[in-house]
């Protein structure tokens, strides 16, 4: 059995606010920090004499991600957030046809693909639920990319990865992974995934800053990225400036120069935690705190928006109709509850290191229509 409490003990947030904003942005753990702030520590007093160390902390952090989500080493690159991501992503699939996605999506799923000059087709959701028989009424000759989130940033409905992976056809799957990765299992091979890409500072717990992308080795056969730098060869301390031999992997598609370490290290820490408490484990959690949510928020006769016809479309996000978006979310700041504003109402999000008295503290926020007085909060 995990001892939660001790888990909500290892960030420092959950001891000055209700934090239900992952989402957005998650807090960090101890160890993330650490692990971030020992390499500024290192460049400080020493300079530059960890050189080699640092590389060879980036190569394990791969491999750590690499087993997260069930790849190999070389299909792994290291990144800086999202889009850095799928930018790499758009370069390997140049030519590989017209793109799906859907009304719900993030833009970064979508307007690379048209800076490229591509056509992509927004999928009409039903009910904020994107159907599998409405992408694969999408699917004709011309198309052959699908490019979608794995839980949607605006009303929390999660995708049935492994079904659309056995029915893409010669589609390319390409996933956005921000919503979910670090709170939901991601199995690219069992999901046939062929890219996939997610920022470090949401679920992974790790900071702005940080991120990965995932590029199957299929992919980088064919593929050729649009930008280089001096570490993307094969030997870059040889210093040649009359040819070009690319490394084969996708780290030559995003990390460009000298790396960001402490990015890469605070997203190698925070793997560390979900490794350790295991990754059903952290869905299972953030789950049954999104239940009792909602059981929560039906109860006090507030409207849920977010999809829950079908258990399985269920994330740990959360869309909540209220009047006044914006003064409800400062409101609810004033009492030390920190959640998103979004256009019709609130986005909650509950995540490992929530707890149930965080939910209790935004219902009571909730029922209050006024600031608190002064002196509640410290």
């Amino acid at each position: 059995m995990t001892d939660w409490d001790e888990i909500r003990q290892r960030f420092p947030v959950t001891e000055n606010v209700a934090y239900l904003n992952a989402a957005a942005a998650g807090p960090l753990p101890r160890a993330t920090a650490a692990a971030a702030t020992g390499y500024y520590e290192q460049m400080k007093n020493d300079a530059d004499t960890h050189w080699d160390e640092w590389l060879a902390r980036r190569e394990q952090v791969r491999k750590q991600i690499a087993i997260f989500i069930n790849a190999e080493p070389d299909e792994i690159g290291l990144t800086t957030n999202t889009s850095s991501g799928m930018n790499a992503i758009v370069d390997a699939l140049e030519g590989a046809g017209e793109v799906i996605s859907c009304d719900l999506e993030f833009p970064v799923s979508t307007i690379p693909w048209m800076h490229r000059g591509l056509s992509v087709e927004l999928v009409k959701t039903v009910g904020g639920e994107l159907r599998l028989d409405d992408v694969r009424a999408a699917m004709n000759d011309r198309t052959g990319i699908i490019s979608l989130s794995h839980v949607q940033f605006s009303n929390g409905f999660r995708l049935d990865l492994e079904e659309l992976g056995n029915h893409k056809t010669n589609h390319a799957l390409v996933i956005n992974a921000s919503q979910s990765a670090g709170v939901f299992g991601i199995d690219v091979k069992r999901m046939k995934i062929d890219a996939l890409c997610a920022t470090g500072h949401k679920w992974m717990l790790s900071g702005y800053g940080s991120g990965f992308v995932f590029i199957s080795r299929e992919l980088q056969d064919r593929a050729r990225p649009r930008a280089i730098g001096w570490l993307s060869v094969d030997d870059p301390y040889a210093m040649r400036n009359s040819e070009i031999h690319l490394r084969a992997d996708a780290a030559a598609r995003v990390e460009l120069g000298c790396p960001h370490f402490a990015g890469m290290f605070a997203l190698g820490a925070s793997v560390d935690l979900f490794l350790e408490l295991g990754i059903t484990n952290i869905t299972q959690r953030a789950l049954a705190l999104n239940r009792f949510l909602t059981e929560r928020i039906a109860a006090s006769g507030s409207q849920i928006l977010s999809p829950l016809r079908e258990e399985h479309f269920r994330s740990a996000e959360t869309l909540i109709a209220v009047e006044d978006p914006p003064g409800t979310v400062a409101r609810l700041a004033e009492r030390g509850v920190i959640v998103t504003e979004k256009p019709q109402g609130i986005r909650v999000a509950t995540d490992f290191f929530n707890s149930e008295e965080d939910i209790d503290r935004l219902i009571e926020g909730l029922s209050q229509k006024h600031p608190p007085t002064a002196g509640v909060l410290t």
